[in-house]
């Protein structure tokens, strides 16, 4: 894909197109970040992984930018995105074999050697489909161009996968000091407000204390394969959870009727 470029699909509806605005939303989030004394223990943490939302800003943007918040202290060479795919159905992982990635503020460079030496180990294939219209990835890239304006960047994007392979995955990546992870997941869809906590719960009790079957008494999450995978790896790893922020689109909508739940959280 020499010279190819990973097109930005939902610009204009997810976030915004022009970089001013998304900058605005940034200095937004952080407006509120800073103004939440939030612990200084949790402020120094340095994660090597973290669990993002994938919705439009509107509705997640602050709750995935509290995790780049605290992934921002790292000194990472390059950071995995991974996503689940919504549009395209595929068996196994597809990696996103271009050159650079387009998002409004620059376009982060693509560390194509690695995902190569990746793809061997791991047969990563390529569903030109899966990238396409993929937001659950997409949307992170303005935060890492943003976070991490020299870092370069791997777009995985997961079909029907096992959730160990996945996990064996994420553990070599996590191996390398260099790496930094990005999971990319929303949770629950399109319940009344009170149904969607009670299901969240699960997942935010799952992840925080590292406990798979806790996930399974009801976690409805979209990226449930990935956030089962990096709690797989976090055990094998002996990393800690921190659960970071958890909110619904009811926060921004006023619409208890119909929300959708988003999570954040770090692995360290």
């Amino acid at each position: 894909m020499n010279g190819a470029i990973r097109k930005a699909a939902v610009k204009g509806s997810f976030y915004p197109e022009e970089c001013m605005k998304i900058q605005a939303y940034f200095r937004e989030f952080n407006q509120t970040y800073d103004a939440m004394h939030i612990p200084d223990n949790i402020k120094s943490i340095i994660p090597r992984a973290i669990i993002v939302p994938h919705a439009g800003y509107i509705y997640s943007g602050f709750t995935a930018n509290f995790a780049y918040r605290s992934l921002k202290q790292t000194k990472v060479k390059r950071i995995i995105v991974i996503g689940p795919s919504h549009h395209h159905y595929f068996k196994g992982i597809s990696g996103s074999y271009y050159e650079k990635v387009e998002t409004p503020c620059g376009q982060p460079k693509i560390d194509s050697a690695y995902l190569f030496a990746l793809a061997k180990q791991f047969n990563i294939g390529f569903e030109p489909k899966a990238h396409e219209k993929e937001h659950s990835t997409e949307v992170q890239f303005p935060f890492i161009q943003h976070y991490f304006p020299k870092t370069k960047v791997i777009e995985l994007i997961y079909g029907d996968i096992p959730v160990k392979t996945l996990a064996n995955l994420i553990t070599v990546l996590l191996k390398d000091q260099d790496n930094a992870v990005v999971i990319s997941s929303d949770l629950s869809h399109f319940h009344t407000l009170k149904e969607a906590n009670t299901l969240d719960k699960h997942c935010l009790r799952g992840v925080a204390k590292l406990d798979l079957k806790e996930l399974e008494k009801g976690c409805k999450a979209c990226g449930l394969t990935g956030i089962q995978a990096m709690i797989l790896t976090a055990k094998h790893l002996k990393l800690s959870s921190k659960l970071l922020d958890y909110r619904t689109s009811a926060d921004e909508s006023k619409d208890t009727s119909s929300v959708v739940g988003y999570m954040s959280a770090m692995f360290y």
